[in-house]
């Protein structure tokens, strides 16, 4: 059951606990995964194989499959299967092909032009989860917009199954993205074998995708102690839910559920102005849980959940934007009320009839999504995420002189004489 709490009874102190998720008290994740990524850093393709079999209980004697066995592993997708993947590509396509735009040039001054080109990374890394789940849908989400940025080198990085391949979902995935070798990598070894490389997989640029704790952690400890860059801190997923009395209990419960069941560290927050309806919701959990094939997991992570009665929904929208959400629904039929409130929140689901699940597939937005309050200061991933954009000047004669005389005040009063004179030669000339 939701342990709920009434807002108005809530000081500022305890709010901020119930935002805190996945904190890692006593180091135990960070100093597990630093060691993982000086192993992996000391003995490469070693370090890989011996972890593969700690953690996945298989001795690997190749660290990626081909395009000729991801072909044979994407012979066993049946036919609905391909349509369904098919569709959501065409969806995730036509929503972040228009992201990809050209800047026009800016004339800041008379003879001074200024203006930005965009330029893809050339190595991106995309980590495909593949634990309690395997997530095909990520795959198409990283690896679609990486496309349309024009990326010149795609690694991707994913836990081998049991029979030391990948899932046919993800192989056939691979063909749609023209993605010819999969490295059977996960985990924070994964992110420390992108980072720094290893004798098969290459050192990266960026590091892409969601993962747990561990994955997270590695990639937060290599964006600081490396040159690789990382999309975000995309850790375990969650979801808030601002309901009224428009909504639909067992919607709400389902939504609830569809987080859930994701793994045992995420989280699902009700917060709604009706004490009825959580009752509702309460009920549609407990029923609805009985006939999920991942209840144990589900459960665990409800025990980790909550609800908040709120005294009114602007005030429910508050508590949402400190707790920043990955994913918000709003469901209430008072949905277009509330949208120029939220500031903070990963990806947004308005009116009923918009579940978590339809952006998660084939709606088109990224689901790849800043988690744990990172939605305050990071977007989720797009083709901006795969690009920089480089900023290029120009300027003419009549431009040096209407602009000079400025810059040379400016740098003399900074004091940085040389810069006053890379002008001033100029000018005389």
């Amino acid at each position: 059951m939701l342990n709920v709490f009434k807002l108005s009874d809530l000081d500022q102190k305890k709010i901020s606990e119930l935002c805190l998720r996945n904190v890692d008290g006593n180091n135990d994740i960070k100093n597990t995964v630093a060691d993982i990524i000086e192993e992996v850093k000391l003995n490469g393709d070693r370090a890989l194989r011996g972890f593969a079999e700690k953690f996945d209980g298989i001795q690997l004697q190749q660290l990626y499959i081909g395009k000729e066995e991801i072909d044979r592993l994407a012979l066993h997708v049946g036919n609905a299967e391909k349509q369904a993947l098919q569709l959501a590509y065409s969806n995730i396509r036509k929503f972040h092909e228009p992201q990809l735009i050209s800047e026009s040039k800016i004339e800041t001054s008379n003879g001074v032009v200024c203006w930005r080109e965009t330029r893809a990374i050339e190595k991106v890394g995309l980590y495909i989860p593949g634990g309690t789940a395997v997530l095909p849908s990520t795959f198409l989400m990283l690896g679609i917009p990486a496309r349309i940025a024009g990326c010149a080198e795609i690694v991707v990085c994913s836990p081998p199954q049991k029979d030391g391949k990948v899932n046919p979902y993800l192989a056939y995935c691979a063909q749609l993205l023209n993605i010819g070798k999969i490295y059977l990598v996960g985990g924070a070894q994964a992110v420390a074998a992108m980072a720094y490389g290893t004798e098969s997989i290459p050192k990266v640029n960026k590091i892409f995708g969601p993962g747990n704790q561990y994955v997270t952690k590695a990639k937060t400890i290599i964006q600081s102690e490396s040159q690789t860059a990382i999309d975000m801190p995309a850790g375990p997923s969650e979801v808030l839910i601002i309901a009224d009395q428009t909504a639909n209990a067992a919607f709400v419960a389902a939504d609830m559920l569809a987080q859930a069941e994701h793994g045992v560290d995420s989280q699902a927050v009700l917060v709604s102005d009706s004490m009825d309806l959580i009752d509702q919701t309460q009920k549609e959990i407990l029923k609805q849980i009985k006939d999920l094939p991942r209840q144990e997991i589900a459960a665990k992570a409800i025990e980790n959940s909550f609800a908040i009665l709120a005294e009114d929904l602007n005030l429910a929208m508050g508590f949402s934007n400190e707790y920043a959400p990955e994913h918000l629904i709003l469901a209430t039929d008072t949905w277009e009320s509330l949208t120029s409130k939220i500031i903070n929140a990963g990806s947004v689901f308005l009116g009923h009839l918009t579940p978590e699940s339809a952006g998660d597939y084939a709606s088109g937005t990224n689901h790849t999504l800043p988690t744990s309050s990172f939605a305050k200061a990071h977007s989720g991933v797009s083709v901006d995420s795969f690009v920089k954009k480089i900023t290029f000047q120009h300027i003419t004669r009549i431009g040096i002189e209407n602009l000079g005389p400025t810059v040379e005040v400016l740098a003399e009063l900074e004091g940085l004489d040389a810069h006053k004179n890379a002008i001033t030669v100029r000018l005389k000339d």
